[in-house]
């Protein structure tokens, strides 16, 4: 027996999968994997530093000392770690943790919403990759009445510079008469894509808000507040990314 290696019901438990009773009973199930294989004996032992645990098919936190913050970026708050100028960024809102985090992918000053910072080098090289494909949904409330045509156009593939943007959802979530509310979820990453692509199509974007990012939801996190994800969200985030 190594010596960091526990009783694999022990860290289900700790993950906040519930008692250890509970966890006992998920992999009598079955519905535990270690490292891609099936562990179903109460006397597994495992180094929760190392083993890569799944149940029924979602990846579980454990005591790796990673820590993922989701942040309600604040308009006008430049997305860096620290800056020479003297701006406010989103460094100086995560100045109260202990570990050195850093922020996974951007947003433009103007824009606001939901960032993600972690000190997980691999899961952040993971979400940024465009092989996985993390898909990104936004509200952007642009100027003007946008026509289902246009909605047609976008959820087509408008192009930017010659190239598409990689729209996987897109629909009116709010119309008035002078101006539109747009839900749009796109899985790349090119800067101020967004911005350019309402200005291409005529409706000049006057608000830009990030809600979710892969399974990760803004919800009601008020602006300039942050949290640590909890373990569930952690392992969703983790599986998507097939970590």
């Amino acid at each position: 027996m190594e010596e960091n290696e526990v009783r694999l019901q022990k860290v289900l438990a700790s993950a906040g999968l519930g008692s250890r009773r509970k966890c006992e009973e998920f992999i009598t199930a079955g519905r535990v994997t270690v490292n891609g294989e099936v562990v179903d004996e109460l006397g597994s032992r495992v180094d929760p530093d190392v083993a890569i645990i799944h149940v029924d098919g979602v990846r579980i936190a454990q005591t790796s000392g990673h820590v993922v913050v989701a942040l309600n970026k604040p308009r006008g708050v430049v997305t860096t770690m620290a800056d020479d100028q003297g701006r406010e960024c989103v460094g100086d809102l995560v100045a109260e943790f202990e570990q050195r985090l850093f922020h996974v992918g951007r947003l433009d000053a103007e824009t606001e919403g939901l960032l993600l910072l972690t000190n997980d080098g691999e899961l952040s090289q993971r979400l940024g990759h465009p092989s996985h494909g993390i898909v990104k949904t936004y509200l952007a409330r642009v100027s003007g009445r946008v026509t289902k045509d246009d909605i047609e156009k976008i959820c087509a593939g408008f192009p930017i510079e010659g190239t598409p943007v990689a729209v996987t959802d897109c629909k009116i979530f709010e119309s008035g008469k002078n101006q539109t509310v747009v839900q749009i979820s796109i899985h790349e990453g090119r800067n101020r894509i967004l911005r350019k692509l309402f200005d291409e199509l005529g409706y000049p974007v006057l608000d830009l808000v990030r809600t979710k990012i892969g399974p990760i939801s803004l919800g009601s996190l008020r602006s300039g507040h942050l949290r640590v994800l909890e373990n569930k969200e952690l392992g969703k985030l983790y599986s998507s990314v097939g970590l």
